[in-house]
């Protein structure tokens, strides 16, 4: 018989919300994170990637979308509420849909904010 995941007291997830995840907030017992896109699709290729990541990870989130944007939300169902699992993948899903090659100095441009044929995603502002 599987033990049950250890969950966290909303205190708890407050605050490794605000340390490792500060885009990310708590509300009616999931965490949620909503990415904002230029188009129909950046929006599918956002949904696609949370999409890919949850799928490898055996963790599957609850995501609403719109033309130019995509909520994600995390809770752990079996574990009734969240957990570990949720903060892993939500970290992962971070990463992967606000990397930013260009700004990295490497090989690697990244897409062209500048030309709407090509941008995709609203990259958040670096907080001062």
């Amino acid at each position: 018989m599987a033990t049950k995941e250890r969950t966290y007291s909303d205190a708890e997830v407050e605050e490794r919300l605000k340390k490792e995840l500060p885009h990310w907030y708590l509300e009616d017992g999931w965490i949620r994170r909503k990415y904002k896109t230029n188009s129909w699709k950046g929006t599918l290729m956002v949904i696609n990637t949370i999409g890919h990541l949850s799928e490898a990870a055996w963790h599957h989130p609850d995501i609403t979308a719109s033309y130019a944007w995509v909520e994600v939300r995390l809770m752990n169902h079996a574990a009734k509420g969240i957990t570990d699992k949720d903060f892993e993948l939500a970290k992962k899903i971070e990463d992967v849909v606000h990397w930013q090659p260009g700004a990295e100095g490497g090989s690697l441009e990244g897409t062209p904010e500048d030309d709407m044929r090509f941008s995709y995603i609203k990259y958040d502002k670096p907080k001062t």
